[in-house]
C-alpha cells in the first residue's frame, strides 16, 4: 500500500508529535465500482484537517466527522457507505459501488510505537504488515512473509474470519530497463503511470541521454555492476532492451542470482536459443533460465515500439498480480 502524494503514516506521526489530535481512516474493504481500492488512507486531526483520500471526495466529510468524534472519546469506528452512481460518475467511475472504512485514533487504538515501528519501516523500504481486528482492534505489525501471497501481490483485506484486516505495506515497485532504446521512451512513461519507479541503465551516452529521457534516473554503468549497487529485491522487475549479449548477458546473470519477480529479455525464438545456450554454458539450469520472459512481452501480435512497450507492460503486471 503506498500512497502518491504523501507517507501518510509518517505524516500521522509527525502531526501526533506536534500535539495534535490525529486518526488514520482506511479503506479495509470494498464492493462493486468503488473510488478507492482497499487499503487507501486517510489521516484527519482533531480540527479537520485532512490528508489523503479514501473515495475521491464521495465520503471524505462523513469519515472526518466520525474521525474528529472518534480522537475525542478514543474509540475505533468501522464505517460502512453505499457510493450512488452519480457520486461514483463525478469521480470517474461509471457505477457505484459501498466501502468500508476502519477509523483508527493514534494512541488510544493504533499505538504510538507501532506508528513509529511502521513509519521507520517505510523509511527504510522494508515490507511489513499492520493488522488489526476491525470489531476488536489489537493492531500489530508483522514481517511482510507471514502473508507471502498479499505482499506479492501487494494486495491489502480483510481475512476469512471476516475481521482480521492486514494492510500491506511495501517499498514501491521499480522497473529497471537495460537499454535505453526507442521502445523504453514508452515503457517508461507507462511503467511510472502503474506506481513503478523507471530506471534506465545504459552505458552508451548516445543512448542513455537526458534529451532522450528527460528528468529520468539514468545509470551509465555497465548493466551488472549498475544492478548489484542497486541491490535488486523482489519489487523489482527488470527489462533488458539492448539486442546487444556484451550489454544483456552479465544483466541477466546478476538478475537470475536475485529475487526479481519478472526478468524479461528482448529478441526472436531464435535469439533466446543462443542465449539460453549461452546461460547454461556458465552453469545455470533449466529452472533457473526458465524465469526469463522471452521472446518478451505477452503475445498481443503489435510491432510498433509503443505496442511493443503495451505487451511489456501487460506481461509485467500479470507477473505481479497473478498467482505463479
Amino acid at each position: 500500500m503506498t500512497d502518491d502524494i504523501n507517507d501518510l503514516p509518517k505524516l500521522a506521526l509527525e502531526w501526533y508529535r506536534a500535539g495534535r489530535g490525529v486518526a488514520i481512516a482506511t479503506v479495509v474493504q470494498t464492493w462493486g465500482s468503488a473510488p478507492r481500492p482497499v487499503g487507501s488512507q486517510l489521516v484527519i486531526d482533531a480540527d479537520g484537517a485532512m490528508e489523503g483520500s479514501v473515495s475521491g471526495g464521495c465520503v471524505e466529510g462523513a469519515v472526518i466527522t466520525e474521525a474528529i468524534d472518534a480522537i475525542a472519546d478514543g474509540e475505533q469506528r468501522l464505517l460502512s457507505f453505499g457510493v450512488s452512481d452519480d457520486e461514483a460518475f463525478a469521480v470517474g467511475l461509471a457505477c457505484g459501488g459501498e466501502i468500508k472504512v476502519l477509523i483508527e485514533p493514534v494512541g488510544p487504538v493504533m499505538p504510538v510505537d507501532i506508528l513509529e515501528r511502521l513509519a521507520d519501516a517505510r523509511a527504510e523500504a522494508t515490507p511489513v504488515v499492520y493488522v488489526t481486528d476491525i470489531i476488536a482492534s489489537r493492531p500489530r505489525l508483522q514481517a511482510a512473509w507471514t502473508y507471502p501471497d498479499r505482499q506479492r501481490t501487494d494486495t491489502s483485506g480483510i481475512e476469512e474470519d471476516g475481521r482480521t484486516f492486514v494492510a500491506v505495506h511495501n517499498p514501491p515497485l521499480r522497473m529497471v530497463i537495460v537499454g535505453a532504446v526507442h521502445i523504453a521512451q514508452h515503457l517508461v512513461p507507462m511503467a511510472r503511470a502503474c506506481g513503478y519507479r523507471p530506471i534506465l541503465i545504459d552505458p552508451r551516452p548516445a543512448f542513455g541521454s537526458q534529451a532522450r529521457f528527460p528528468d529520468e534516473t539514468i545509470l551509465d554503468d555497465w548493466p551488472d555492476e549498475a544492478l548489484r549497487a542497486l541491490r535488486i529485491d523482489a519489487r523489482t522487475a527488470v527489462i533488458t532492451l539492448t539486442h546487444d549479449p556484451k550489454l544483456d548477458d552479465p544483466a541477466i546473470v546478476t538478475v537470475l542470482e536475485s529475487e526479481a519477480f519478472y526478468l524479461g529479455c528482448l529478441g526472436s525464438t531464435r535469439t533466446h536459443a543462443k542465449r539460453v545456450a549461452r546461460l547454461k554454458e556458465v552453469g545455470f539450469t533449466d529452472e533457473e533460465i526458465g524465469r526469463i520472459h522471452a521472446p518478451i512481452g505477452l503475445d498481443l501480435g503489435g510491432r510498433q515500439p509503443a505496442e511493443i512497450a503495451v505487451s511489456i507492460m501487460a506481461e509485467v503486471t500479470q507477473a505481479l498480480r497473478k498467482k505463479p
